[in-house]
C-alpha cells in the first residue's frame, strides 16, 4: 500500500521518530509502513491522518485494495 507519510512528514520538517512518537508508534513502524513493508492497523492510520489534519483516505492509497474487490 503506498502512502503519503514521507511526502507529509518531510514538507512539516519531521524525522520518522518524531511523528512516531506524535502518534505512539515506533520509528521502525514509520520507517515500514513508509517503505510499503507494513500496513498500518487502522487505529494507527487514523491517528497518522488525524496528526496531519487530514482522512485515511488523503494519507493511505487503497487503490490496489479495490482492484482486489
Amino acid at each position: 500500500m503506498r502512502t503519503r507519510i514521507k511526502e507529509l512528514r518531510r514538507a512539516r520538517k519531521m524525522s520518522q521518530a518524531e511523528l512516531a512518537d506524535a502518534v505512539g508508534t515506533t520509528r521502525q513502524t514509520i520507517t515500514s509502513i513508509e517503505v510499503g513493508k507494513y500496513t498500518a492497523s487502522l487505529p494507527l492510520a487514523y491517528r497518522i491522518a488525524r496528526y496531519f489534519g487530514l482522512t485515511i483516505e488523503d494519507v493511505f492509497d487503497f487503490s490496489d485494495i479495490d482492484e482486489e474487490l
